[in-house]
């Protein structure tokens, strides 16, 4: 309880801070998407953006030395995600982790990592690959967004795929669209150069990073080629990227 009230006031704090313009020349220079925002999208994006970077911790790892400029980026991929669900940000997120390159666990030298997320609050990212996939932004690969996605899905406290949803009535509509989605990539029966990679075949959890991946770097053609999921998709994000993505 106390922790909670705790959240709450630096989020509100943060919220009435102004929004720094250094920042936008940062989101200028190093994130693409930013640059198609307008309106009110753009204001609840910078919202988001704001009280993220205040309330979160960022750690550099192996030296890296975390700045403005990273907390700005990283954060900027977390929030293109939930700027338009009311009240979410990441509650259950404490900390974001910065390895400067891709990382291993343990001696395998063939377990090299890109990034991770886990159910005790923590995101670990390697810079590279976050830089990589916002310079890379129709191939349906970020790094970033995956593990984000992982973030809100464990919001209800597990990281199954199925994130909380607005309604109890939406659940049967998420699992219904989702399984046949996940099941169709697990048989391969999707076209070739799919919207969604194969990791996403690894299980359910795995399959709703992935699909975010793909919605909102190949919003396009998932609209076109799997309406449903990308219905589902929209209505949990509450955006529509397919309708301001470059043809």
């Amino acid at each position: 309880m106390v922790f909670a009230l705790w959240d709450a006031l630096r989020r509100r704090l943060a919220a009435r801070e102004p929004f720094p313009p250094a920042w936008r020349v940062i989101l200028e220079r190093r994130v693409p998407f930013y640059r198609t925002m307008d309106g009110e999208t753009l204001r609840a994006f910078e919202d988001k953006l704001k009280v993220f970077v205040r309330t979160k911790s960022f750690e550099g790892a192996r030296g890296f030395r975390v700045d403005d400029e990273v907390r700005v980026v990283i954060g900027a991929t977390a929030a293109r995600l939930v700027a338009n669900m009311p009240d979410e940000h990441y509650e259950r997120l404490v900390s974001i982790v910065v390895y400067p390159s891709h990382y291993r666990h343990g001696d395998d030298e063939h377990a090299i990592v890109l990034g991770e997320a886990n159910d005790r609050g923590v995101v670990v990212l390697s810079w590279d690959a976050v830089l990589a996939g916002l310079a890379r932004a129709d191939d349906g690969h970020d790094t970033a967004t995956h593990e984000f996605a992982h973030a809100l899905d464990v919001e209800d406290g597990a990281m199954d795929g199925a994130p909380e949803l607005a309604s109890d009535g939406a659940y049967a509509k998420w699992t219904r669209v989702m399984t046949r989605a996940y099941d169709g990539l697990r048989r391969r029966k999707v076209r070739a150069r799919p919207v969604l990679r194969d990791y996403g075949a690894t299980n359910e959890a795995e399959f709703f990073a992935v699909a975010t991946e793909g919605f909102f770097e190949r919003s396009r053609r998932m609209r076109a080629e799997q309406p449903e999921l990308y219905a589902v998709l929209s209505d949990y994000y509450r955006c529509d990227p397919a309708a301001s993505a470059p043809r």
